[in-house]
């Protein structure tokens, strides 16, 4: 079973960047839907991006131009890169590995990690 772990959040103010991390243990074979979410308090699940195997990328709306998604197969890890970084972005942010195909704002159905929380303020 796929475990991930992210890593990177913290507190930063608003315009600043993150780098957010996630490590990939367990996988060895099968097709997974690799993709970032976030929930922040009082709020549902919201998907952020997703990367397929071709390198195809989706962003939800709000963090679209601000946010970028990649990863790398070699060091089975996924990364985001958050950008001009707004109050509203506060949330704990979920690195995951969906059984099916999602996009967001759509979150998966599948196994993600603890989370790493990202708060934005000033």
């Amino acid at each position: 079973q796929v475990r991930l772990v992210e890593s990177g959040g913290g507190s930063v103010q608003p315009g600043g960047s993150l780098r957010l991390s996630c490590a990939v243990y367990g996988y060895t074979a099968g097709s997974y839907y690799w993709g970032w979410f976030r929930q922040a308090p009082g709020k549902e699940r919201e998907g952020v991006a997703t990367i397929d195997s071709d390198g195809t990328t989706t962003y939800a709306d709000s963090v679209k131009g601000r946010f970028t998604i990649s990863k790398d197969n070699h060091k089975n890890a996924l990364y985001l890169q958050m950008n001009s970084l707004k109050p509203e972005d506060t949330a704990m942010f979920y690195c995951a590995a969906g059984v099916r195909r999602w996009s967001p704002p759509g979150v998966p159905i599948g196994y993600w990690g603890q989370g790493t929380q990202v708060t934005v303020s000033s």
